[in-house]
């Protein structure tokens, strides 16, 4: 007496196609959460560079190019994150006098897709922080403008 089924090879495999897609929807999907904190971490640099930017301009010595400073010190900041400065993008717009509002605009491009040995793909996302910071009334070698109650 034989069995039924035992001989044939009808549904040996079966079901190994459902192996091979799970394992792309867990490759993409991580790919994907990966790519959404290299956004956030993006976003992250970009407001400490805008930070450091606006400090750099405000605090700048009397006499020097306050735009420069500022510059360095947004490429510093970058840097330190791990970024690539290529990818940066720096706009300040104010001026150096007394009470004045400068803000620092700080853009940077991030790649679509990261695939660790590879690099990256893409044109990519744009992510973008600002600061503001307002130069001391008070700051010595500095031309007077209006008053501070005024320049608001």
């Amino acid at each position: 007496m034989s069995r039924l089924g035992a001989r044939g090879e009808e549904g040996q495999v079966g079901g190994i196609e459902a192996l091979v897609f799970g394992l792309l929807v867990l490759v993409l999907g991580t790919l994907v959460v990966a790519n959404a904190w290299g956004v956030i971490d993006a976003k992250v640099a970009a407001a400490g560079a805008a930070r450091q930017a606006a400090r750099a301009f405000v605090q700048a010595p009397a006499g020097t190019d306050p735009a420069t400073a500022a510059r360095e010190a947004a490429t510093s900041a970058i840097e330190a994150q791990g970024r690539d400065r290529s990818r940066m993008s720096l706009a300040v717009s104010g001026e150096l006098r007394r009470c004045s509002r400068v803000e620092a605009e700080v853009r940077y491009r991030v790649p679509v897709i990261v695939v660790p040995v590879l690099g990256g793909f893409g044109d990519g996302l744009t992510t973008a922080s600002r600061h503001s910071e307002l130069v001391d009334p008070y700051r010595t070698g500095l031309p007077r403008g209006v008053s501070c109650a005024s320049a608001g």
